[in-house]
């Protein structure tokens, strides 16, 4: 793990898009400019953007650059595998469409009480640990999205994985439903490093109210995601801090405050607690993003989308979200159209009451 040079981690669940791709020449831009700052680390997962993250990861970096020069870690998925069986073949594909022989590190993927048994009854660490012990995996680890007690458990019954990925923000640290500090502390109490996911929840401290924007305005500093990402990487036992970047633009600015990182100062971190008490006030819909609800809605529904259209609309009040509701909406998908069947729910790792949301979703933007 000594071989992670900075702080900041290529997320590539979000990346540039051009018409329904991967735009390739602008992520090959991203990556050069990443690795050429001294940058190595890099995330994927087989579900992200239907699998073009993996490919595009083969034609973008791993063709492009040699093995030693970048971290790649993947995961393991719960709905790629029903039994034990299925686990080397679905990992030996992973490698095929990543282009590469090994990952540096391979996750079992956003672990919680719904998934672990499955996981535990396929002997998927098991096999994880064998494929080490092969050379195929450098370090076994998880990501995380449940309570600290759930977490408590997995480590304990698996004390030999060596990394937790973990949601961790400024929002969510005392947030009762993601208890980001306490899952922190059990990785801590545990000796686990820790590599942070959504350190900017999906996008939505970055783009904040305006009476929120103006007290990080204020300290005359960096842009608002900034703050999020420092906020993150300042704690004890952080590896790394993955951001998810579709835009050079976006790439420039992590580069610009993580090349030389500093934690945030006391004036800093009072500014970020006053932007919580901000936030806390609009009541928006903490979803980020992550897209797992969409997959098994059976009525086509575009939730996150939707959810965010519903917190563009709480806070700005202009025609924008309309705008961009009747888009998401365009071939179906209406948050009436909610069948409440409860699949959402149930792989929610925010456990956010879906169905009274899109009911709340549905009044608001089709009332007409």
């Amino acid at each position: 793990m000594d071989r992670v040079k900075k702080k900041l981690a290529f997320g590539c669940m979000r990346l540039p898009m051009k018409d329904g791709k991967v735009d390739e020449p602008q992520f090959c831009q991203m990556i050069d400019r990443f690795i050429e700052e001294g940058f190595n680390y890099f995330d994927t997962a087989h579900g992200y953007i239907g699998g073009q993250s993996e490919t595009a990861i083969r034609s973008c970096l791993t063709s492009r650059y040699s093995r030693e020069s970048y971290l790649l870690t993947d995961k393991l998925t719960d709905s790629y595998f029903e039994k034990e069986e299925d686990i080397r073949p679905f990992f030996e594909n992973q490698l095929k469409w990543c282009g590469v022989e090994y990952f540096d590190f391979y996750l079992m993927h956003a672990q919680g009480s719904g998934n672990y048994p499955k996981f535990r009854r396929c002997r998927a660490y098991e096999t994880a640990f064998e494929l080490k012990a092969e050379g195929k995996i450098r370090h076994v680890g998880l990501s995380f999205h449940d309570k600290a007690e759930v977490l408590e458990q997995i480590l304990n019954d698996y004390p030999e994985i060596e990394v937790v990925q973990i949601q961790f923000n400024y929002l969510d640290y005392d947030d009762p439903a993601v208890q980001s500090k306490k899952v922190y502390d059990v990785c801590r109490r545990h000796g686990k490093p820790i590599l942070v996911m959504e350190p900017v929840k999906g996008g939505n401290l970055a783009n904040m109210p305006a009476a929120a924007r103006k007290v990080l305005d204020d300290l005359g500093g960096g842009s608002p995601a900034s703050y999020a990402v420092r906020f993150a990487a300042g704690f004890e036992g952080m590896l790394s801090i993955l951001s998810g970047m579709s835009s050079i633009e976006q790439l420039e600015d992590n580069i610009s405050y993580m090349k030389d990182f500093k934690p945030l100062d006391e004036s800093e971190m009072s500014a970020v607690k006053r932007v919580v008490e901000i936030l806390h006030s609009k009541n928006l819909i903490p979803c980020t993003a992550c897209r797992y609800c969409v997959e098994g809605c059976p009525k086509k529904i575009s939730i996150p989308d939707l959810f965010s259209c519903m917190n563009t609309k709480e806070l700005t009040h202009d025609w924008n979200a309309d705008y961009y509701y009747g888009i998401h909406t365009h071939n179906g998908g209406k948050a009436s159209d909610c069948i409440k069947c409860g699949k959402c729910e149930k792989i929610c790792p925010q456990h956010l009451p879906i169905r009274e949301l899109l009911v709340k979703t549905a009044e608001k933007f089709e009332r007409s």
